[in-house]
């Protein structure tokens, strides 16, 4: 696309042709966590701006558009057709742009005059955010419109809903398209996943009719020798409330949960010190806001991510010490090179040290790079850390999962809430929701008694109104066996760590090894991928969109495994869930079975975030 729409040749590659790149909030978030700027500007992108901010013509330079086909754009851009702002505009549209809206835009390019500077009109179909090779989410910006909040308050009236899952299956449909696979579609019954999934297979359908205009075409598509198409899971987010509140114990969910990651960047706040000043009781310290980059590219984090936080803290230790012994040889060098006098011994250090030299030379800017991201694990990490002690993360950790493998707590859920020290008054809620979904079944009366006691600590418990009627109105006891197979073993404090001196202070702080268990999400995606039978998963639907006639009681035709899956979540997901599908893959192809799981999900929530939502639900009620 950046090339105008034509394969990359060497020609362009060496001298890409200078142009402006113009987009809107959706088109932002789409390309920032796929593209830098020094990217951007390899591809020839000199400037990128956003369509709605104040822009100076260039007369005599190529514009790339880059923006969903609402109103309030193709406004603008017929706007910019009259000011004749650029040489020549190439509009590609994130999502299908409609037959009027086309015409409108040709009506004005005629009444400007710049039919001749129109070059190319494209649906992209990108209506997509994909943020790692198996992640994706369907929005950021304004994506309070397609949240578990939107998809289950009280008063939705059906167009809204109609609207909603219309712009789920727009998203879902790009996924493919991108892809260009066809994928066989199973859901549960019954619920907002049932419909997403009856309205892609019908889109699916009718795009494959139509040959000639089919976006499916069998040329030129990676994966097309592979017999067998993936699976794609839709499942709704009402399976499994406990997972999004869950406090986690894995560095890029913990990222998400106390730190909010967004779009693979992080925010941390940094206290300045200025000098003596700075202990006078009056003055309030200043406050700095650091963002970091977390990307594809970073080696620490593409390999520590998905490991429990007091490992990476080890690893990012480990770096650092490797890091110095290298940096000591560069000084031992410039030591001998700072050598005075002609003597032999110079000369001979000198020959020597030429090799050492060119080597050391070539190696700078990796050992600057390397230097870069460990201070950047090493403040993020500290930031985690300082959150970690504040709020007691690990107890609560250990007690939700000691909740889910039903085992026995060591402090009673009332000493938590009732103890002030211990976490915000988010914390406590988030695990009474968590003891009321999987803890042994509570009367009334000892659901009130603890109510009163999380009021008493001044926690807001509409959220926990709304959970209560949600359990009687489903009748949704979890069983058992949904979270079996988990548990955890508290191992010597980081004793490692702290012998070496280590720069992290973690005394008092747990250092808590997980067992590996399923999740509810993976428990369901392993029984539908190896056809085993669960009780969960039995009664799913089961689409086809490639067989001609549609029908609800077409049954699942394949008999061997399936190696691949997209598993989307409606109504939001989170790392927790996504880290869980990843481990789960990972051990399947230990042991041979080559197996690929890509998690998708409306938009990527935290636990604060979903709590809000919980607690406006419960307001309404």
């Amino acid at each position: 696309m950046l090339n105008f729409n034509q394969p990359p040749t060497k020609a362009t590659n060496a001298e890409p042709q200078w142009k402006v790149l113009v987009y809107d909030r959706f088109g932002q978030d789409i390309i920032s966590p796929l593209l830098t700027v020094k990217e951007l500007r390899d591809f020839g992108v000199t400037l990128h701006v956003s369509l709605h901010s104040d822009r100076d013509p260039i007369p005599d330079v190529p514009a790339i558009y880059f923006v969903m086909p609402t109103d309030d754009n193709i406004q603008r851009i017929c706007r910019d057709f009259q000011n004749q702002l650029y040489e020549s505009y190439y509009l590609n549209f994130i999502s299908a742009v409609s037959r009027q809206k086309l015409e409108d835009l040709a009506n004005s390019a005629i009444q400007a005059n710049a039919v001749q500077q129109v070059a190319k009109v494209f649906d992209q179909n990108l209506n997509f955010i994909s943020l790692e090779n198996e992640l994706f989410t369907l929005r950021h910006q304004a994506r309070e419109s397609i949240s578990y909040y939107a998809i289950n308050k009280g008063d939705v009236k059906d167009t809204e809903m109609e609207a909603i899952m219309d712009s789920i299956v727009d998203s879902l449909f790009s996924v493919f398209v991108t892809l260009s696979i066809v994928p066989i579609i199973r859901c549960p019954r019954g619920n907002a996943a049932e419909m997403v999934a009856e309205k892609l297979d019908k889109k699916l359908r009718e795009n494959l009719r139509d040959a000639r205009n089919s976006l499916f075409s069998s040329e030129g598509v990676p994966g097309q020798f592979s017999f067998q198409r993936p699976l794609l899971v839709i499942l709704d987010r009402n399976l499994d409330l406990a997972t999004m509140l869950h406090h986690t114990w894995t560095y890029q969910a913990l990222g998400h949960d106390v730190l909010d990651l967004q779009l693979n960047r992080m925010e941390i706040e940094e206290v300045m010190d200025d000098g003596p000043t700075m202990n006078s009781p009056a003055r309030k310290p200043r406050i700095k806001k650091k963002t970091y980059d977390l990307s594809s590219k970073d080696k620490i984090w593409m390999s520590q991510k998905g490991h429990p936080f007091p490992e990476v803290a080890e690893a990012v230790q480990e770096e650092l010490n490797a890091y110095r012994q290298e940096e000591g040889e560069v000084k031992k060098l410039k030591a001998a090179l700072g050598l005075e006098g002609e003597d032999d011994t110079a000369i001979s250090m000198l020959s020597d040290n030429t090799a050492r030299l060119t080597t050391a030379v070539t190696s700078l800017p990796e050992l600057l790079e390397k230097k870069r991201q460990i201070d950047m694990h090493m403040n993020i990490a500290t930031a985690l850390l300082e959150q970690i002690k504040a709020r007691k993360l690990d107890t609560y950790f250990e007690t939700e999962e000691k909740m889910m493998s039903k085992a026995a707590l060591n402090k009673s859920l009332m000493d938590i809430i009732s103890d002030p020290e211990a976490g915000k008054p988010e914390d406590k809620v988030r695990l009474f929701i968590i003891a009321l979904i999987c803890g042994p079944p509570l009367t009334e009366a000892e659901i009130d008694q603890y109510c009163v006691a999380l009021q008493a600590a001044n926690c807001d418990i509409s959220s926990i109104q709304y959970v209560r009627r949600w359990k009687s109105y489903t009748k949704l006891q979890a069983p058992s066996s949904q979270y079996a197979g988990g548990g955890i073993s508290s191992t010597s404090m980081f004793s490692s760590l702290l012998s070496k001196g280590s720069q992290f202070v973690m005394e008092g702080v747990k250092n808590l090894v997980v067992k590996g268990h399923n999740l509810p999400t993976t428990r369901i995606v392993d029984a539908l991928m190896e056809l085993k039978s669960l009780p969960d998963a039995d009664d799913f639907h089961y689409f086809d969109p490639k067989l001609l006639r549609a029908d609800a009681s077409s049954v699942p035709r394949n008999r061997s495994p399936f190696q691949e899956a997209y598993v989307f979540m409606v109504g939001g997901g989170n790392y927790i869930e996504f880290q869980n599908l990843l481990d789960y893959a990972k051990s399947k192809s230990a042991h041979g079975m080559q197996k690929r799981i890509v998690y998708g999900c409306s938009d990527l929530v935290n636990a604060a975030q979903f709590l809000n939502q919980l607690s406006q639900l419960g307001q309404e009620m």
